[in-house]
């Protein structure tokens, strides 16, 4: 998209903000970007740009559909399907196509636009699009339909937003963060506090996230650095990170809430969990775990934590299948008294009093890994059955390392903990389909789905087992577009059908995490982070790993 320089406050301006942090890959370029926006954009459009950035807006009504409808009235629809097909993004595809027409609206602002999606019902709300992207040039057409579809992919994290604000007044991100959940958009209490015009937002949640505190990603021949007695192991779990927090509020009423490491409200899709917190006799607490579900066979796999995960509402058949439960890493909050800065030695000691106090079966500890040496831990991260654990090792992603005497300290500060994760399987499968990406990919094939071989001899064929779009580099990136277009056998819409067969096709070795039973795949098994570890160039497709290999494996586990 091209650049423009515009100095009024209307969605053009925000548009070219979101321009420029598209390409530029410097973080600290992006966040002086953002607090120059934010410091000379007016209150509401700066704090609608904020909530943008924070995944803070939602328009239901305004869906990709209505946006395909408003192009075919515009263009011509095989035109537009074979732009689309090759830009790969329909937000681009439609900005750049649009014919626009003169004597309409001026250019909205950005609280205009955002106050309009919110308020406007399906009937009307195409016609007010349509007069916005005819007064919109085409970076302002881009960044409305990428506003409206959710799909910023710019670069720009939550966390990164929230820095930019904080700079403007000389704070840090955890300040932001602890007042961030009492707020709303357009965040006018937020900017006033930052520029030092009112005082910090009021905090009396009973209830608050937290910023969490994360963990550092090493690899065994690191671990020589570190001295193993100022270390405490402990099982990393295969589920999503949470932060439980009850409390009670004015009127002494118990407030339950469960967040997410975003710090997302997720307590409505799973009440059978927020109803085993809200106990009377619990008081006050915040603890930081792992979301897992339960099944008859013990912990579940994350496929089935799936079935529970973004929903508004739970039948009772799911709520029984698989009841949610928290496996707890630490203790952040007990009786108003805040823990987060005492050593982890002592806040496991009173995580594991209190967990026994509250004698739930939705609750429990992750267990401690007993060793002295690395070559003890080793043994342990590569065998959990022989290590005390039975029924659960399914659910197991490694360990984790925290230092004795480190304190609860948000963001991931270096040298206080470190994951672990065990080593990935691999699988040599066949590249079968390719799919254009986003963003920055959009122009070329970047999403690959792949397959193995199921049957023998003549009825040998590939049945797909899963899709990658990371693990490669830039210039892997380009050597796979190229092979894509030049072995291309049949397409439909963006997606192109790649050359294979025994005789013809490219082999893939991805790496993954684990396997789970799925019955959404025909193959019948779905696999956990797959990723493209290295192109194999020098195997035939017919020595490409089988089906059956992945059912044994399926079944080892």
């Amino acid at each position: 998209m091209t650049d423009a320089t515009h100095t009024s406050a209307d969605m053009n301006r925000f548009a070219s903000l979101l321009d420029r942090l598209a390409y530029e890959p410097g973080r600290n370029n992006k966040l002086r970007l953002m607090t120059n926006y934010f410091r000379n954009v007016p209150d509401p459009e700066r704090g609608y740009a904020l909530a943008a950035f924070t995944g803070g807006l939602d328009f239901p009504n305004a869906k990709p559909a209505l946006i395909r409808a408003l192009i075919a009235e515009r263009t011509d629809p095989v035109l537009f399907g074979l732009s689309y097909d090759y830009v790969g993004d329909l937000s681009e595809t439609v900005a750049l196509m649009w014919p626009a027409r003169d004597g309409g609206e001026p250019p909205p602002t950005l609280a205009e636009v955002v106050e309009t999606l919110r308020t406007t019902g399906k009937l009307n709300l195409g016609k007010k699009i349509a007069a916005w992207l005819d007064a919109l040039d085409e970076t302002g057409r881009w960044a409305l339909l990428k506003l409206m579809t959710g799909a910023l992919r710019i670069g720009v994290s939550a966390r990164l937003a929230k820095t930019a604000v904080a700079d403007m007044g000389g704070l840090g991100p955890n300040d932001v963060e602890e007042v961030w959940n009492s707020l709303s958009p357009p965040y006018g209490e937020l900017f006033a506090w930052v520029e030092g015009r009112a005082p910090k937002p009021d905090t009396s949640d009973p209830a608050p996230f937290r910023t969490p505190m994360l963990a550092h990603a090493i690899e065994e021949h690191e671990l020589a650095a570190l001295e193993p007695a100022e270390f405490v192991a402990e099982w990393k779990w295969d589920g999503i990170r949470v932060q439980a927090a009850v409390g009670r509020d004015a009127s002494a009423r118990t407030v339950a809430r469960l967040h997410s490491r975003a710090g997302e409200d997720i307590s409505g899709a799973f009440p059978d969990l927020i109803e085993a917190l809200r106990r009377d006799d619990s008081g006050a607490f915040a603890l930081d775990g792992e979301l897992l579900v339960r099944t008859e066979a013990g912990i579940g796999t994350f496929n089935e934590l799936q079935q529970r995960l973004n929903r508004k509402t739970v039948s009772s058949l799911l709520l029984a299948r698989y009841p949610a439960h928290i496996r707890a890493y630490d203790l952040l909050s007990e009786h108003e008294a805040d823990l987060r800065p005492l050593p982890f030695v002592e806040r496991r000691a009173r995580l594991e009093g209190f967990v026994a106090r509250f004698g739930s079966e939705r609750l429990d500890v992750s267990p401690l890994v007993p060793f002295a040496t690395w070559e003890e831990l080793a043994q342990a991260r590569r065998d959990p059955a022989a290590h005390g654990v039975s029924e659960d090792i399914a659910a197991i992603e490694g360990v984790m390392l925290k230092r004795r005497d480190s304190i609860y300290e948000p963001g991931r500060p270096k040298g206080l903990w470190y994951k672990w994760k065990r080593d990935p399987h691999t699988v040599d499968a066949v590249l079968m389909y390719a799919q254009r990406g986003h963003g920055k990919r959009s122009s070329f094939y970047s999403d690959f789905t792949f397959g193995v071989w199921e049957g023998e001899g003549e009825a040998m064929s590939l049945v797909p087992v899963g899709k990658a779009y990371f693990g490669f580099t830039d210039t892997e990136l380009a050597q796979l577009d190229r092979y894509v277009r030049n072995n291309t056998g049949n397409r439909f819409g963006p997606v192109r059908e790649v050359l294979h067969g025994p005789d013809h096709g490219l082999v893939l070795e991805i790496a993954f995490e684990g396997l789970n039973r799925s019955t959404r795949h025909r193959s019948g098994i779905a696999m956990r982070f797959p990723r493209i570890a290295r192109i194999r160039w020098d195997k035939p497709a017919r020595e490409a790993d089988t089906l059956a290999s992945l059912e044994k494996l399926l079944k080892d586990r």
